[in-house]
């Protein structure tokens, strides 16, 4: 209403451009007064009304899970179905266990009424696009399936708080498997207790040790991935800084510190605990000249 005014005219003027047979269907947004041929510009380039969805990296499934319900308009409950769905996984090229991990995070633009596997395939195809041929051969020189490449990705994305350590917490991992040790991931711990817990204790993690996800007593890598990577992750697990670090410990500003033997690493974890502490009383350091 209000935009262009007389009908009649308008079919007119199309036809006269031989754009009437080209205006594609769907739902525009178009401003009132706007000229006859910036109309059909819109309606003959299918510029539809879109509705905007952004997962952000290092989410879950039960995480995109909402965020697909609103765009599609369907529920929660639908949603989750349907991602579980092995015929769809099966369609998608998903390696499974399930879509946990290949669900591209991005900024997504969907038409309005698009069904929850438009959106799954969007997504999908949005992870498909981040394999170059040059990344498949450094998959090949890894030794590593798909899988475990996107498996390794996703803790990096969990574990990470800057991009810039990705390549080195990639080293760390990569040199605890070739080793043969237990990677003790705090989030693969946290994705088989089912959320965050902080502080992460001993007990908790004891309370799923037999858990397929549970690093600190499972060998190797979980059985798939614990969150959505992004690029960065898995470019990172791609190509692992060259470092002999085998333990890094988070320091209180989501920084990590990264040492070779167990002793660095006991001494670290005591400073970051001494430097929690000191900034919950409210006592900081003096700064070093």
């Amino acid at each position: 209403r209000g935009v262009i005014g007389a009908r009649i005219p308008f079919k007119l003027y199309a036809r006269i451009r031989g754009d009437d047979r080209r205006i594609k269907s769907g739902r525009y947004e178009l401003r009132e007064a706007s000229r006859w041929r910036d109309v059909l510009v819109r309606l003959t380039r299918g510029q539809v009304m879109t509705i905007p969805m952004t997962v952000p990296e290092g989410f879950r499934l039960l995480q995109i899970a909402p965020r697909i319900a609103e765009v599609t308009g369907v529920t929660e409950d639908s949603v989750i179905s349907v991602i579980y769905n092995p015929d769809l996984l099966a369609r998608l090229g998903v390696p499974g266990p399930n879509a946990e991990g290949y669900l591209f995070p991005d900024t997504y633009r969907f038409a309005p009424g698009v069904s929850v596997g438009s959106v799954l395939e969007a997504m999908a195809n949005r992870y498909r696009s981040t394999w170059s041929e040059a990344r498949r051969a450094q998959l090949q020189e890894l030794n590593m399936t798909e899988k475990e490449l996107v498996t390794m990705a996703s803790i990096i994305q969990a574990e990470a708080r800057h991009i810039n350590e990705m390549p080195r917490i990639s080293s760390v991992y990569h040199n605890r498997l070739r080793e043969g040790w237990l990677l003790q991931a705090d989030p693969t711990v946290l994705y088989a207790l089912g959320g965050p817990r902080y502080p992460l204790l001993y007990a908790a993690i004891d309370s799923v040790t037999d858990h397929p996800y549970n690093t600190y007593s499972q060998p190797g890598l979980p059985p798939g991935p614990i969150c959505a990577p992004g690029d960065a992750a898995l470019a990172a697990a791609l190509n692992p800084a060259q470092e002999d670090f085998m333990y890094f410990v988070a320091r209180p500003d989501g920084r990590h510190v990264f040492t070779r033997t167990l002793a660095e690493h006991n001494r670290a974890k005591l400073e970051a605990q001494q430097e929690r502490d000191r900034i919950g009383s409210g006592k900081h350091p003096k700064p070093t000249p």
